[in-house]
């Protein structure tokens, strides 16, 4: 009768299971908050305040800051830290928005990387979510179609991942080709809406030396300073060349 009682509670349990597991195939769980996304949105009561309050926005950013020097380089922090210091509100939170999508291009492009990883594609989709959440007022209040319509996405790209289910129940398959269109679409949207040159790592802001055309200086050959250096160490090489024939001589 025990046995009996016993493998009744384990079908309950297990079909109970296999019940959340398939209401819930579609969901982003838990992503265990995007600390940058936090970071950001502390920053924003801080320096919406009347005065803004710069010192405790700042010491919320460095709570970040050896994630963004990590992911994103140096820069970044750099130019938001020296925001808040020159007390500039609207710049400072002009390059949160493009650092949080940035972040948002990082987690997405990650995701193709590990596509086969189905754990780790979800927990990455869900913290690249979890972003633009803090975001999403921001695009919603100019313009609600374009929240609703990368919502949307996001909500493609989450099916995209597919399922692998439990022991086989509820599996949806993986697709790549999907997963890449809703990110594109994203990545897309937010770079035009924040007006971001570039999302690729380095890119946080116009560089010192990129040129209209867009060269660096430092890469144009046409550029006649560039070949100086080149010109001294055929130049030095030479001399060393005949100073040792002459030696030997």
């Amino acid at each position: 009768m025990k046995k009996l009682f016993f493998s009744f509670m384990l079908f309950v349990l297990t079909v109970s299971s296999l019940t959340s597991l398939s209401a819930h195939a579609y969901t982003y769980g838990d992503p265990n908050e995007e600390a940058l996304a936090e970071a950001y949105k502390a920053m924003l009561i801080e320096l919406d305040k009347n005065p803004a309050d710069y010192a405790t926005a700042k010491k919320h950013f460095e709570t970040v800051k050896e994630e963004v020097d990590m992911h994103m380089g140096p820069e970044p922090a750099k130019i938001i830290l020296q925001n808040l210091k020159d007390k500039n509100k609207e710049q400072a939170i002009e390059n949160m928005d493009k650092l949080l999508v940035l972040n948002i291009a990082r987690r997405l492009e990650n995701i193709e990387k590990n596509f086969s990883e189905y754990d780790t594609s979800k927990r990455l989709l869900a913290k690249g979510h979890a972003t633009y959440e803090a975001l999403s007022p921001k695009v919603e209040s100019r313009s609600p179609e374009l929240d609703q319509e990368i919502r949307t996405e996001f909500d493609q790209a989450l099916k995209a991942l597919g399922n692998p289910g439990l022991f086989g129940v509820g599996k949806q398959e993986a697709d790549l080709d999907a997963f890449n269109a809703s990110k594109d679409s994203i990545l897309t949207s937010l770079q035009k809406e924040f007006n971001l040159k570039s999302l690729e790592i380095g890119h946080f802001s116009e560089s010192a030396t990129e040129t209209d055309n867009g060269k660096n200086e430092w890469t144009d050959v046409s550029n006649i300073r560039n070949w100086i250096p080149l010109l001294l160490i055929v130049g030095l090489l030479i001399a060393i060349i005949v100073v040792a024939k002459r030696k030997r001589k």
